[in-house]
Formats: structure tokens, sequence, C-alpha cells
């Protein structure tokens, strides 16, 4: 899944022990930018995530997420978890870039002054 915004918290990184050893989190919250009333989503990143992405508070990015539920002492916790960011999601997808300018359409006469209409093979 995906969800495209602007960072604007970064929460303190946590970090424990467990079972399969030590383990660090670090969750973010990212304000929507693509609907009309935007919302706010907390979102996690685990391990060398933390590092690999460094993300900053004004950030607009895209968020490959995964959803993932589990049972403790009769109650369900949900988690998201990111698992890919990319930054500068307003340029690459409909922000003010250069890919996305409406392009221009040159002016002038297309044809050469031929009345065979140039010298194309058809």
């Amino acid at each position: 899944m995906e969800i495209r915004g602007k960072v604007i918290d970064l929460l303190d990184e946590k970090r424990g022990e467990g079972r399969n050893g030590e383990w660090r989190k670090r969750d973010f919250v990212l304000e929507t930018t693509t609907d009309q009333y935007p919302k706010k989503v907390c979102i996690a990143m685990w391990g060398d995530k933390i590092d690999q992405f460094s993300l900053k508070v004004g950030e607009d990015v895209n968020v490959h997420f995964n959803l993932e539920s589990r049972e403790f002492n009769g109650k369900w916790y949900t988690d998201v978890k990111a698992w890919k960011i990319d930054k500068n999601a307003g340029e690459q997808m409909g922000g003010a870039s250069a890919a996305s300018a409406p392009m221009e359409v040159p002016q002038g006469d297309f044809n050469d002054g031929g009345d065979d209409g140039g010298d194309l093979p058809f």
C-alpha cells in the first residue's frame, strides 16, 4: 500500500530487547496531501530503515507500507510499518516540476512551403 503526504512530526526513537534481540523503532506523523480533508497517520520505521530514510519534518514523501494487526490479552493492535519511502513526492507525483509543467507547442507553419507536404516519403 502507499500513502503520500508531508512529514509533520518525528517522534523519539524507542529501543528495547525482545526474544530476537535488540530492536529500534521510530514513529513519524504524516499528513496526507492528496485528500480534500487531510488526514494524519502515525507510521513506524523499524531497525535500519530509521537510518536509511533519515526523515525531516516538512519533507514531502510517498510511503510504501504494510498493515499488520496482532492480538494481546483479548485486544487487537494495528501497526502501520514503512518499508520504503520516496522523498520529494510532490515533485515525483504531480507537484510543481518540469515533468508536470505544461508543454509549450511551437508556433508557426509546419509546412516547408512545398505543396507536396514536404519531403515525407508518403
